[in-house]
């Protein structure tokens, strides 16, 4: 995604010379011998694709999966990858990408912590000619020419069937409902909410408490959540969580209160962790987002616009998402989600999303995991 336009020249392997012609940041040469007129000729500079992660503390997906899969892809084609994590911080965001466009990545592929930040890095990366894929996240106005990702309504939706379907099974056909979403600065958990609201209300509940988690901070979301329980007295049939994180803290205060497994909450992401609440039964479900098909998807679109193959970047990216900022339409791959329960933990671990080994590491989860035909 990325072509480090040298200013003026656009970098293709049909206009090799005019990079010659307009110079290069890191310009190696290699003896022409075959040439008549023995000059030299400028060597072809190597795709490099700069990606930076947004931070740990929102989900463990992004060390523990995106990154390896990411390098990996990147190291499969020969194209060279720097990958770095921002950390929580806007400004360590902004600085590692003047440090990746300085050291003349040609493609960039980024997860926002929020769209402003985002989108002076995509402003900067658009002056020098390098082209930027948003990742998993739309940097709204930011102007990025792809974006990869999952149908993130549809990821909403599945958490909202899902929850109906517990608090059905629990016998309460219509009450209460708690939802504590991601982050507001996060385009994603606007989409996800727009998902799971629709769902629940139209089932026929009502939406007795609905707060937002800063920066999908998990102990936040513990205090937020214990502030909505208490002042609900625990009234609630159900609770909307926006991801695996935010679940875990909801589970933790129900657990408090002798109520986990007893308020059906639900989750995002088919971490390990919320995986084994799936199969103990104290957490309703989860939604699995193959997360190997999403750095594929991305890899790929980056691999080709570091390589200057814009045709074929365009040919991968056959969907489009409306920027609600900009109203401008944006490339998009977007990938399907899948609501996981127990009945289909099994699912995840054959996919090599995770193991049994990782999962069933307690008693209690051994034999959740024998039930359910957890194995491998």
């Amino acid at each position: 995604m990325k072509h480090r336009a040298l200013v003026a020249c656009t970098v293709t392997a049909a206009l090799a010379f005019t990079v010659a012609a307009c110079g290069s940041d890191n310009s190696n040469s290699n003896s022409n011998s075959g040439s008549s007129s023995g000059t030299s000729t400028p060597a072809a500079k190597k795709a490099k694709v700069g990606v930076i992660l947004p931070d740990t503390a929102s989900s463990a997906r992004w060390e523990g999966a995106d990154r390896p899969l990411l390098q990996k892809a990147f190291a499969d084609a020969g194209v060279d990858a720097d990958i770095q994590n921002a950390n929580g911080d806007k400004a360590k965001f902004g600085t590692i990408a003047d440090q990746m466009l300085n050291e003349g990545v040609n493609a960039m592929l980024i997860v926002n912590l929020d769209s402003p930040s985002a989108a002076a890095v995509i402003s900067k990366a658009k002056q020098q000619g390098v082209p930027v894929i948003d990742y998993d996240r739309l940097t709204l106005g930011g102007g990025a020419q792809y974006y990869v990702s999952f149908d993130n309504v549809a990821v909403g939706t599945a958490q909202g069937q899902g929850l109906v379907k517990c608090m059905q099974a629990n016998g309460d056909k219509s009450g209460p409902v708690a939802l504590l979403n991601g982050s507001p600065t996060d385009n994603n958990a606007t989409l996800f909410k727009q998902g799971y609201e629709k769902e629940i209300k139209d089932a026929g509940y009502t939406i007795a408490a609905d707060q937002s988690v800063p920066d999908w901070d998990n102990t936040k979301a513990g205090t937020i959540f214990e502030q909505m329980y208490t002042k609900a007295n625990g009234k609630f049939v159900g609770v909307d969580s926006a991801n695996d994180g935010l679940g875990g803290a909801v589970v933790s205060v129900l657990k408090r209160n002798g109520e986990a497994g007893k308020i059906p909450t639900t989750g995002q992401d088919a971490t390990d962790e919320g995986l084994q609440r799936v199969l103990l039964g104290t957490q309703c479900m989860t939604v699995y987002k193959a997360i190997k098909k999403e750095a594929d998807a991305a890899s790929q679109l980056a691999i080709a616009l570091a390589k200057g193959d814009t045709a074929g970047a365009d040919k991968l990216a056959t969907g489009s998402v409306e920027d609600t900022q900009t109203k401008q339409q944006v490339k998009s791959v977007l990938l399907q989600p899948q609501a996981i329960t127990a009945e289909n933990v099994k699912d995840v671990v054959a996919d090599g999303f995770t193991t049994a080994d990782k999962l069933c590491t307690t008693s209690a989860l051994k034999t959740a995991c024998q039930k359910y035909g957890v194995s491998g």
